[in-house]
């Protein structure tokens, strides 16, 4: 039988609604580790889950199959639905995200700048993070859409 191989490693960014203040410190250690679970049982590696009070970053390594659309969808709707359930806060995450491919070379580099969230953000904001992303990566992208 032909076996499917593949190391598929890709840093996932995602906002809250709107970039409200949601991932506050009394939920943020739960919430990161149940994003975590979220991809573990969707038999992919959660290498490092990071960020601030109105966004997340994810390193993760997944099976070549798996549509990296399902793992975003899958993780921010289970994820909401949680926090919604054992917190009782109005908890949304943004309809979008950001994807970018991660070779295996930089996985370190990568995990230090996930790891560094919150001082990255004393001197740049999410809107100016993710832009510097979407640009060193050669996304094409409609500001007009991009925060909506």
């Amino acid at each position: 039988m032909a076996q499917t191989c593949g190391n598929v490693i890709v840093h996932l960014i995602f906002s809250t609604k709107e970039r409200r203040p949601l991932i506050t410190p009394g939920i943020r250690s739960d919430l990161f580790a149940y994003l975590g679970g979220i991809v573990r049982e969707m038999r992919g590696t959660a290498l490092i889950t990071n960020g601030t009070a109105d966004h997340v970053h994810m390193l993760v390594r997944i099976r070549p199959a798996q549509s990296i659309a399902e793992i975003a969808r899958v993780v921010k709707t289970n994820s909401s639905r949680w926090v919604h359930e054992k917190w009782g806060t109005d908890f949304a995450w943004q309809a979008g995200y950001g994807v970018f491919s991660v070779s295996e070379s930089t996985v370190a580099a990568v995990t230090k700048y996930i790891a560094a969230q919150e001082e990255h953000h004393k001197r740049r904001s999410f809107q100016e993070e993710f832009l510097a992303f979407v640009k060193k990566n050669n996304v094409a992208y409609d500001e007009r859409y991009i925060w909506g």
